[in-house]
């Protein structure tokens, strides 16, 4: 039997085209990529809209006692406790969150991939060693580790990211080490084997394709767990640290105003939860349009 034999050999790929105008078809779905644009468009051009210098401390946004200007006027979103504009701040700490999510999830997509991948294909001792390490690390609260992780190392941007997805792939690679392991043991898989080719030929031309709208339906839900994670361990002061914005340690140091000036925490609260809402929503558009024998799981 040839590999055309099998119809499982030659996936049906949609079009980037198709996939769009998809998602656009569908309005949950739209909001999602709406709101992504935006939240992308304000981080490219950040230097360009913001306000005013998100870094420059002013005493014209403090009042005469010495609290945040609310929104209004100069300072469209008010100012935060050390009289700094919030809105060039939030736009920054835009870039800061997508940034970390986009780099944090797309290690934790190749790192969870390609153990799950590895795992599934070979099997044997190969499987045990990585799927034992795998639940090992599924077995410590992704929270702790993460705090523990970056506790430990000198938080920067690229030290948040990996620590972040440090703790993020796994779930990946199960997904991913199941799939393959059904794969492998599909007709085309094996007359691949029985005339000869490699591992490498038949995991990249036979096994990726038919894996890729799981990596990628994963990947966009990945991105709105790593912003949540990014802007709890900055809240928690061991994420990204002052002076450069996010949104969770813009929260972290004007928490103590949120009696007297809840937009210094609301603001930044909307922005996080409309990003990981957005990332949802496409996320769970494209499950259902690249693979609808999963519409409806999560």
């Amino acid at each position: 039997m040839s590999a055309a034999a099998d119809p499982a050999a030659r996936p049906r790929r949609k079009g980037a085209g198709d996939v769009l105008r998809q998602l656009l078809q569908r309005p949950r779905a739209a909001f999602g990529l709406i709101v992504i644009a935006a939240m992308v468009l304000a981080a490219v051009f950040a230097p360009i809209i913001m306000p005013a210098d998100p870094f420059a401390q002013s005493f014209d946004g403090l009042d005469l006692m010495g609290a945040p200007l609310p929104p209004g006027g100069e300072y469209p979103l008010g100012t935060d406790l050390l009289g700094r504009d919030l809105a060039s701040r939030l736009i920054l700490g835009t870039r800061t969150s997508l940034i970390i999510g986009v780099l944090a999830n797309g290690i934790a997509v190749v790192l969870g991939a390609g153990v799950g991948i590895t795992a599934g294909y070979f099997g044997g001792w190969t499987a045990a060693i990585l799927m034992r390490f795998t639940d090992l690390m599924m077995a410590f609260p992704a929270l702790l580790l993460a705090i523990v992780l970056a506790a430990i190392f000198q938080p920067s941007l690229l030290i948040v990211a990996l620590v972040i997805a440090m703790v993020n792939w796994v779930q990946m690679s199960r997904v991913i080490y199941t799939e393959t392991r059904s794969l492998a043991e599909r007709e085309f898989i094996q007359v691949q084997r029985a005339i000869g080719s490699g591992p490498i030929r038949i995991l990249f031309r036979h096994l990726l394709p038919h894996l890729l709208s799981t990596i990628i339906v994963f990947g966009t839900l990945g991105i709105s767990t790593t912003v949540l994670l990014e802007a709890t361990l900055s809240y928690l002061g061991v994420g990204v640290q002052p002076p450069m914005p996010s949104w969770g340690n813009i929260i972290f140091e004007n928490q103590t105003y949120f009696s007297s000036a809840p937009w210094l925490v609301f603001f930044p609260g909307l922005l996080i939860v409309l990003l990981a809402l957005a990332f949802n929503l496409v996320g769970d558009a494209l499950r259902d349009i690249l693979d609808p024998t999963l519409r409806g799981r999560h």
